[in-house]
């Protein structure tokens, strides 16, 4: 399976992906929601910039998902433990997490540039679709 993750530009995570300081993608939601149960080892994440093709991918080494309304507690441990390889600060992630009932924790590996960046047609998928599942990249790869 392939995933388009799409990221805030001015947060400058592409750059933390590819050397390594960021080892976490995480996506914090009040409802269930693409990647959750969409997602699992041995999955490519693609990377791109929102407005931006795409210039960058890794590869899914395992996912946690966490349901919050089951296990309001553990919240904050989340934040303690994975801020750092998350590529936020603690305080950045507990304004995510406090307005966020799941989060999914995709663990990554052997990120590398994509040689000729290449944009995408998320047309089906909705204007403000932050994150996208699709058997094939090549399925909206635009040439």
């Amino acid at each position: 399976m392939h995933h388009v993750a799409i990221m805030k530009k001015s947060w400058d995570m592409i750059p933390k992906i590819l050397n390594g300081e960021k080892t976490i993608e995480s996506r914090w939601y009040k409802t269930k929601r693409a990647p959750w149960g969409y997602i699992a080892k041995g999955d490519i994440v693609y990377f791109k910039n929102s407005g931006d093709p795409i210039t960058a991918q890794a590869t899914v080494t395992h996912v946690l998902e966490f349901n919050f309304i089951l296990t309001p507690c553990f919240k904050k441990e989340v934040v303690e433990k994975y801020a750092k390889s998350i590529g936020l600060s603690k305080d950045e992630l507990e304004k995510a997490a406090k307005v966020s009932n799941y989060c999914i924790l995709i663990f990554l590996e052997k990120p590398k540039v994509i040689a000729k960046p290449f944009n995408i047609d998320k047309k089906g998928f909705g204007a403000p679709a932050a994150w996208i599942t699709i058997e094939n990249i090549k399925e909206i790869k635009m040439v």
